[in-house]
């Protein structure tokens, strides 16, 4: 048993009979009254956001967890494909349980999170930065920018599009930030 205390991002707990990961928190110390913690939760079944606040010190249920290595092999109608690392197990997970979908290349390595006391999978995490080669980006100009911080369209080898420097060009290779889909660096 935890407390609103213990809260982090990413840990899974169960709240009204359901699994939840923590997306985002916050304790909140008002001027008047008791504290209290603003959250938002995902549920691990449907994927939808909520948000409920907790009072300060209520105890909760930490969901049990285990987070297994796996290779992501392909997608299809039936959901996505993924194998063990170890005993090379295959696994189908379906496409809601799936985020960000368009940044997963064949081979690449991801953490499959497991409810232990069901034996069933919950979410599939990408690493917290992809390397993926650019295929289609337009040129940058000198002289196109407005401020210091000019971003264009690129469109990546998995078919995710995201927003990237002007000194970016097709056929780099860069690291993308997975947790919120933004371009990191360049990498050689």
């Amino acid at each position: 048993m935890a407390t609103t205390a213990d809260f982090k991002n990413g840990l899974y707990i169960e709240h009204n009979d359901e699994l939840y990961c923590i997306v985002q928190f916050q304790h909140v110390k008002p001027g008047k009254g008791a504290a209290f913690v603003r959250t938002k939760l995902r549920n691990l079944k449907n994927g939808r956001v909520i948000e409920n606040t907790f009072n300060s010190g209520v105890k909760i249920n930490i969901a049990n967890v285990e987070r297994r290595p796996y290779q992501y092999l392909y997608n299809d109608d039936m959901g996505f494909h993924f194998m063990h690392m170890e005993n090379f197990e295959q696994l189908s997970i379906d496409r809601n349980m799936v985020e960000n979908q368009d940044l997963y290349k064949e081979g690449q390595s991801v953490e499959v999170v497991y409810h232990i006391d069901s034996e069933s999978p919950l979410s599939v995490e990408l690493p917290p930065f992809v390397i993926l080669e650019i295929t289609y980006s337009e040129p940058g100009v000198r002289g196109d920018t407005s401020s210091s911080t000019a971003l264009k369209p690129a469109k990546l080898e998995t078919g995710a599009e995201i927003m990237v420097p002007i000194f970016v060009n097709t056929g780099d290779k860069i690291k993308v930030d997975t947790r919120d889909r933004s371009y990191y660096e360049r990498v050689k």
